[in-house]
């Protein structure tokens, strides 16, 4: 079996490469030229080919081989970095993995943007991301396979850590298209017993036997939000949807919201939620408090209605009369 070049025979190879002659690199590595010269080629005598063109020439130039084993040198060496700034990483408290579960309440936008910065701010710390509908997010924390959860709280819990951050609602809508949205008029009850309502249910145990806001007597279930949306606005029936997601389809008209008193609209507390026996790291604290900022920054419902309002003023006060 030949033996494997050593970290310190790619890290000579590499400066050589990079700063043009074993003269250079004796100099950045503070070692004899001859050192230089006496570790690449036990590298090349290890790799059986040569990495350097030295003939007719005072600089050496890298061969053909030499340029495909120098992509792999660098890659193994930043691999090597990596392992290296998450061990220091580990050794001040943070963590290597933050799992994380996020209800579908929470506005995809803030999901987004807390994301892409907790990856800026924590590159060596991997990320396990679960959403889910209702009682999904407490029940991946109870278990202990998420970390932290954000999103709303079913129950209380001495185990549990729960604290608020933000808030979401729910809002009744229709396609255009659909009976409802052509009544033109508040909504009674009356009105939507008869029309099929599509009602998501619930992968958890917490919400068994459980509905919220079923006004129908009609009812088609599907297993996530992303479903339920898109059957919406394909006009196969009416649902509340959270506000944050159906923004741009109200604007452009997709969607329309329904002036249903019986439908419940109030604004519901998003919660911070993890293990009292199982703290958060640092990128974990990180992200919390990160999720609160982007939450506080989210339109109220009146803030919501106002901006729908610009874009169909007129259907606003029709649904209103």
């Amino acid at each position: 079996m030949l033996p494997n070049p050593t970290l310190d025979q790619l890290q000579v190879f590499l400066t050589v490469a990079e700063s043009g002659s074993f003269s250079a690199a004796s100099r950045a590595l503070n070692r004899a030229q001859s050192v230089i010269s006496y570790t690449i080629a036990n590298l090349e005598a290890q790799l059986e080919m040569p990495l350097f063109e030295r003939s007719g020439s005072r600089q050496p130039k890298l061969t053909d081989a030499g340029r495909v084993m120098l992509e792999d040198a660098r890659r193994i060496v930043t691999d090597l970095q990596v392992m290296r700034a998450r061990v220091k990483g580990l050794k001040t408290g943070l963590e290597a993995e933050v799992a994380v579960a996020i209800s579908v309440m929470v506005p995809t936008n803030a999901t987004v943007d807390v994301l892409a910065e907790f990856r800026d701010r924590f590159p060596l710390v991997s990320l396990r991301l679960d959403t889910g509908e209702l009682g999904t997010m407490l029940e991946l924390v109870t278990s202990g396979k998420s970390t932290i959860g954000i999103g709303g709280v079913l129950k209380q819990d001495d185990a549990l850590a729960i604290e608020r951050i933000g808030y979401s609602f729910m809002m009744p809508v229709a396609a255009p298209t659909h009976p409802l949205a052509r009544l033109g008029r508040p909504l009674s009850l009356a009105d939507v017993r008869e029309e099929v309502q599509l009602v998501v249910t619930d992968a958890s145990n917490l919400t068994k036997g459980k509905d919220f806001n079923v006004l129908s007597y009609k009812i088609w279930h599907v297993s996530d939000i992303a479903t339920k949306h898109q059957l919406i606005r394909g006009g196969l029936g009416w649902g509340g949807l959270p506000a944050s997601l159906i923004m741009e389809d109200l604007q452009k008209g997709r969607l329309v919201p329904l002036a249903l008193d019986a439908y419940d609209q109030r604004e519901n507390p998003i919660y911070a939620v993890r293990k009292l026996d199982n703290p958060p790291g640092p990128a974990a604290a990180w992200m919390i408090e990160a999720f609160r900022s982007r939450l506080s920054r989210c339109p109220k419902q009146a803030d919501f209605n106002a901006a729908i309002e610009m874009f169909h003023p007129e259907d606003r006060q029709l649904a209103a009369e």
